[in-house]
This record gives C-alpha cells, structure tokens and sequence, in this order.
C-alpha cells in the first residue's frame, strides 16, 4: 500500500508545480533597437571601424612603399640584401593578410562589449517584469523558433515600458 501510495503523492505535488508555472516571452532584440543608447553604441563601432581601416591603409601603404623601393632598386642589391627586403615584404603580406582576416572578428568582439551593458538593461528590467508578475520562465522570441506565442504572455512591450522606452 505504502508502494503505490508514495508515487501518487508524488505524482500530484509535479502536477501542481507545473500548474503553478508562468510562461512568458520577450523580444530583446526590438527593445534594443528602440533603446536610445543604441545610437551612441552605433556611432562608436562607426569610429571603431574607421580605426581599424586606417590602420590597414598604414600597413597597405607601407607594403606598396616597400615593394616600390625593392622594385627600383633591385638591380644594385647583393643577393644577402635582395633575400632581406623579400622577406620583410613577403612578412608584411602576411600581416595584412591577417589583419583582414581578424579585422571582420575585431569588430563583432568591440560591437559585443559595447551592447552587453544594453542587454545587461534589459535583462535587469525583464527580471524585475518577471517577478512582478508571476512569470517562472521567459522565453525569448528572436532566437528561439517558437511556432506560436499567445501575445498575452509577451512581455516585450512591459519591459519597453519599464525602461522608459516608447511603445507604438
């Protein structure tokens, strides 16, 4: 009797704690693209950009300076000199090639530093949301592939609002 008593227990108190949870569902990406900081993160990573395409024209202007000055002088050269100049050339090939490879990854690292302390907004006002109203699990929509979301449970537009962001 104790046997079977034990996992119908068991089984009303898991029905009950399902019962009592709350689903919700947020788009944290349209409450970043409404967040007026984000004009400044923009500008920044604009600036960040232009840095580093600068620094790439200096080592590409470098590269083709010396290729002009080995190329004319090539003829006078010993061979110790011309072996010299061809690896310092062939050296700064290889950091522009690097550097166009690492640039497009430089910036998706600058463009995360500077949108964490935006997500990290929103995750504070979404939590606050969270436990104001009930919910036990928030879901996020942009990421998730959800098939259908009862827009009851969205809380995109509370946490715009919670943040002081117009909602249209």
């Amino acid at each position: 009797m104790k046997n079977i008593l034990f996992p119908i227990l068991l089984l009303i108190i898991s029905a009950q704690t399902i019962a009592q949870s709350k689903v919700g569902t947020i788009d944290s990406e349209f409450i970043l693209s409404k967040l007026p900081e984000l004009t400044k993160v923009q500008e920044e990573l604009k600036a960040y950009n232009t840095k580093l395409e600068a620094d790439l024209k200096v080592k590409v202007d470098d590269y083709q300076t010396k290729v002009k000055a080995y190329q004319e002088g090539v003829a006078t050269m010993t061979e110790p000199m011309k072996k010299t100049k061809q690896e310092e050339i062939i050296a700064l090939e290889n950091d522009i090639a690097k550097f166009r490879q690492n640039g497009s990854q430089l910036v998706q690292i600058e463009q995360n530093r500077l949108l964490q302390p935006l997500y990290t907004k929103i995750g504070k006002a979404l939590e606050e949301v969270a436990k104001a109203e009930g919910y036990t699990q928030v879901l996020t929509i942009t990421t998730s592939g959800l098939a259908y979301i009862d827009p009851n449970f969205d809380l995109t537009k509370t946490v715009m609002t919670k943040l002081g962001i117009p909602v249209q």
